[in-house]
């Protein structure tokens, strides 16, 4: 730190991004990005054309990406708030909402950003701890009196909540903003965002860096009530009104016309060796996590990944399968993908899941370099 940075940041603990290697093409599961890249359509978007028009500044209201996601999402333009990417949507909400009167509270275990943020603005918070099982109960963010941010499901555990807990929370806080960080919710999950239309109090933020595989073109999302998507856009105007480029904006178009309305949620697993004695157990707990995060399929190869399936099926996924051998997981992966479906990776590196991905990459991107 120089000696001019001011002394009010001296205990700040800066949030440290993911690495990011430029030497080669990784298969990259750091920063939970898509492995897969944005569709043809976003590419065709993104041409010489537009790029011409980079002399010029963008729509800094974004009308026309507004009103495609509020008719996606059955809301009013003046419901939705666009940003660089959620970390800056979160950061106008800590700078709009929090103060010393009106702390923020969030789980011990979350997103890093949140306390970076609190530490930032010399915000009063509390960081609420998880229970056993890092389960994020409900029961410590009622009437708690103070405003509230839960990414649900959290990262990095993978945990959700409920809706109705989500109502819950927000009904039992009034005069405080409950916000509902969804970064993850197309993997897993359920979205609280159709409970705007009963409470004024609760921001639901979503992002395009996760399942719509656009990390680098950096968007993020909020849907409110009309009052608090005025405040963020005060905040956005006093900072940096014109925080969505023109790129981004046809990318994050062309993205929201290409992917299907459904897809499956696909889980993909091999033995996870490391775990050690209590391994067996641990698979199964995997098999009922993935069961609760609303998995239509889970794939496992491996001995000990029978019990992984076990717990998956006797929590409700029907169609949970099992195989001998990893080249039959392969062809099985191979065969059952189809863009727009939603895959998570999780096994031991005997596997190597990211041979896997590689040729699931090939097959979804021909055209990849």
């Amino acid at each position: 730190m120089s000696r001019y940075m001011s002394a009010r940041f001296d205990g700040l603990e800066a949030y440290v991004p993911g690495e990011q290697p430029q030497d080669m093409r990784y298969v990259k599961l750091n920063t939970n990005e898509s492995p897969f890249p944005p569709s043809p359509e976003v590419r065709a978007a993104v041409n010489a054309a537009e790029a011409e028009r980079l002399n010029r500044y963008p729509d800094p209201e974004g009308k026309v990406l507004r009103a495609r996601l509020a008719e996606m999402y059955g809301v009013e333009p003046d419901n939705v708030f666009l940003a660089n990417g959620s970390d800056e949507l979160l950061f106008f909400a800590f700078l709009a909402f929090c103060d010393g009167e009106r702390p923020v509270a969030f789980p011990s275990i979350s997103y890093g950003f949140y306390p970076v943020y609190a530490q930032l603005l010399r915000l009063p918070y509390t960081e609420v701890p998880l229970r056993e099982g890092f389960v994020l109960d409900p029961a410590d963010y009622c009437g708690l009196g103070k405003n509230i941010v839960i990414a649900n499901p959290n990262a990095p555990t993978g945990r959700a909540i409920s809706t109705a807990d989500i109502e819950e929370i927000v009904r039992s806080n009034p005069d405080h903003v409950v916000l509902i960080d969804e970064a993850y919710v197309d993997f897993g999950g359920e979205s609280c965002l159709p409970l705007i239309h009963k409470y004024d109090n609760l921001l639901v933020c979503q992002t395009f860096s996760k399942f719509r595989s656009l990390a680098g073109g950096r968007l993020g999302f909020a849907v409110g009530s009309p009052a608090l998507i005025g405040d963020l856009d005060r905040i956005r105007y006093s900072t940096n009104s014109y925080n969505i480029n023109r790129l981004t904006a046809a990318a994050a178009l062309a993205t929201l016309g290409s992917f299907p309305a459904t897809g499956k949620k696909i889980f993909v697993a091999s033995d996870m060796l490391e775990l050690g004695e209590s391994a067996p157990q641990l698979h199964y707990q995997v098999g009922e996590q993935a069961a609760q995060s609303g998995v239509d399929l889970l794939l496992a190869w491996g001995e000990l990944s029978q019990e992984l399936v076990r717990g998956a099926s006797e929590k409700g996924i029907r169609d949970a399968r099992f195989f001998s051998q990893k080249e039959a997981l392969t062809r099985a992966v191979l065969e059952t993908v189809q863009p727009g479906d939603l895959v998570w990776f999780k096994g031991s590196r005997c596997m190597k899941l990211e041979e896997v991905v590689e040729q699931l990459y090939q097959k979804l991107d021909p055209q990849k370099d």
